[in-house]
């Protein structure tokens, strides 16, 4: 079958230079499918400064205000007509929102006017960022059922984990899913590392450790450095590079001195470069990510990737799909048997060296991949529709050949 040439609206309440999970999946999305397969408009709040320049497509922003001082994200106010009929004058023929806030109620605001199909992802476990940060019970059940109530707007639901889908359920959804797990933007394969090697005066018998990822201590963070600590504690020498950026960050690098691990953990802070973070990840030795939080583990996919092999939590999201001691290492959830897990992998490199290259092949997938993927339930859905042709321009009609085939 033909792929028709869809005009898709990606929708997401960040959007770069804002980095996380959902604005990297837009990002990718939106890329893919505009260089291989349709047509796209990326809808998401403005963020004052920031000029989108280099897209090959448009990027419409629209009203926001701060969260607070000190976070990056904003508040999308899309509630003026003028946003949606801006949108509505595009005739797209399909809306994806990647966020079940502002950019899910712009979508129900547009398509209470233009009958589209809506498709949403759910990526991460909101209701934790909501009772963190909603001070009272009543206000954190409202945003609570606020996500629910605009999840169920969507034609189709995607999970980007069979975890996901279960927290989207303890939240009181009740409807289908499908799991469309996310890609990773890395080719596979390693590249140098001598610069890594050089600047960091990395030496080739004392193994190199990595987490990436935001500080928070909701990564497990403490369970790491504790584990870290234990594994000293028996006599082993390692280095350990923390990349990313929170809020909790201080806290998280004071705590690393208090326990006595500063001279073997260095905070490298975010690495926007992905060729530099690719370097990272093709020297270490191993990818630590103890998460039980994320619902995806997106960098566990880029350390496979670079053929590292990830040490992560039994029954995790993160570790769907990881077999023990095949395609990655598997530990409880506490920083003894973490500690113990990272002695036995390291005391075993050539295992080790067999794990990352097993990872690299069996549980690694390009974002191109997982984009087709995607964009074949766009238009199983929209064929689903029973558009007649031209029912929004001149383009519903077309159709190409599949460049894949």
């Amino acid at each position: 079958m033909r792929t028709l040439r869809l005009k898709v609206g990606l929708m997401n309440d960040a959007f770069p230079p804002t980095l996380d999970g959902t604005s990297t999946a837009t990002l990718n999305y939106a890329n893919i499918i505009q260089e291989k397969l349709g047509e796209v408009m990326v809808i998401t709040p403005r963020v004052p400064g920031v000029k989108d320049v280099g897209y090959p497509y448009e990027v419409y922003r629209y009203k926001s205000f701060p969260l607070s001082k000190k976070d990056e994200y904003r508040f999308g106010w899309p509630f003026k007509h003028e946003f949606r009929n801006y949108v509505r004058s595009k005739k797209l023929d399909i809306l994806h929102f990647h966020c079940p806030l502002a950019s899910a109620h712009f979508a129900k605001l547009i398509v209470q006017e233009q009958k589209i199909p809506i498709v949403a992802t759910y990526h991460t476990k909101y209701d934790y960022d909501i009772r963190k940060r909603a001070p009272t019970k009543p206000l954190q059940d409202f945003f609570i059922r606020f996500i629910v109530n605009h999840i169920k707007i969507a034609d189709e639901v995607w999970v980007v984990s069979e975890g996901a889908g279960e927290n989207l359920r303890s939240l009181g959804y009740t409807g289908d899913y499908i799991v469309m797990p996310n890609g990773v933007d890395f080719p596979r394969g390693k590249v140098d590392t001598s610069a890594v090697t050089a600047k960091y005066h990395l030496k080739d018998d004392v193994p190199v450790l990595l987490f990436v990822g935001r500080m928070m201590w909701y990564k497990n963070l403490r369970l790491l450095l504790d584990a870290l600590r234990m594994y000293k504690d028996s006599g082993h020498s390692f280095r350990m590079f923390m990349i990313g950026k929170g809020t909790d960050m201080r806290a998280v690098e004071k705590y690393t001195s208090k326990i006595g691990l500063a001279k073997e953990v260095t905070f490298s802070g975010k690495i926007s470069d992905r060729e530099q973070l690719r370097a990272f990840y093709s020297r270490a030795d191993a990818f630590l990510f103890p998460s039980t939080f994320d619902t995806n583990g997106l960098v566990v996919r880029e350390a496979a990737a670079c053929g590292c092999p990830s040490l992560l939590i039994e029954g995790s999201c993160a570790a769907e799909g990881i077999e023990d001691g095949v395609t990655g290492y598997l530990s409880k959830e506490n920083a003894a048997d973490y500690a113990k897990a990272l002695e036995n992998m390291l005391n075993d490199p050539d295992r080790l060296h067999l794990v990352g290259e097993n990872a690299s092949r069996e549980i690694y997938l390009s974002w191109e991949d997982a984009v087709r993927m995607a964009y074949a339930r766009y238009e199983r859905l929209c064929r689903s529709w029973n558009y007649p042709a031209g029912y929004h321009d001149e383009n519903w009609g077309r159709e190409e050949e599949d460049s894949k085939q």
